[in-house]
């Protein structure tokens, strides 16, 4: 049995949850698969009193923003979540065993304007593996909600937004895109 050292947690805390399938298999295969995840996710959010600020379900990982709301640590929340999922994985697809890679990541988000950036790097993934060409087309993402192509209840964006409008966000996520495809461009100029 690993033993694990115990993490740092507090209410009113801001965490980056992302954990990714057991040797980096899919942990999606199919939509109904992510509805599942994402009906347990609101499920659980209301048991354990936990405020999503934003989500991405990508087919091999996943991320999650989440706000911790009373002394009950934000590990048991997630410890649930998947779970209740892996158990579902498992018998929908006669499968055993782990279906995540070891226990979940997270970061700790001190600080506002750090809040809005791994929002915005979390929204982008689909772009960045190429799922889609266009941010708001991708479903298991809370970016549609984000900018209004979709009545979203699931997360709280106000906390993300601080007062700034759909179209704001948007423009701050394109200049994001813009940012990592320059540094993209620069990595493969140095290795050539």
């Amino acid at each position: 049995m690993t033993n694990y050292k115990p993490r740092a947690c507090y209410q009113g805390a801001h965490y980056h949850i992302y954990n990714r399938g057991n040797d980096k298999q899919k942990i999606f295969l199919e939509e109904n698969d992510y509805l599942f995840y994402l009906r347990k996710l609101r499920e659980y959010k209301e048991k354990y009193n936990v405020t999503i600020l934003c989500y991405c379900l990508m087919p091999n990982h996943l991320h999650l923003i989440l706000s911790q709301n009373t002394e009950v640590p934000i590990s048991n929340f997630v410890l649930s979540l998947h779970t209740s999922y892996s158990m579902y994985f498992n018998r929908k697809y006669d499968k055993t065993g782990h279906v995540f890679q070891g226990r979940f990541r997270q970061k700790v988000i001190d600080k506002d304007e750090y809040l809005l950036q791994v929002t915005s790097y979390v929204h982008l993934n689909p772009l960045t593996s190429r799922l889609v060409e266009n941010l708001g087309d991708y479903r298991w993402s809370s970016y549609p909600d984000y900018i209004e192509l979709r009545e979203g209840t699931l997360c709280e964006k106000s906390l993300v937004l601080f007062g700034r409008s759909p179209e704001e966000y948007k423009k701050i996520t394109e200049e994001e895109i813009k940012e990592q495809l320059v540094r993209k461009e620069f990595q493969e100029k140095l290795l050539f």
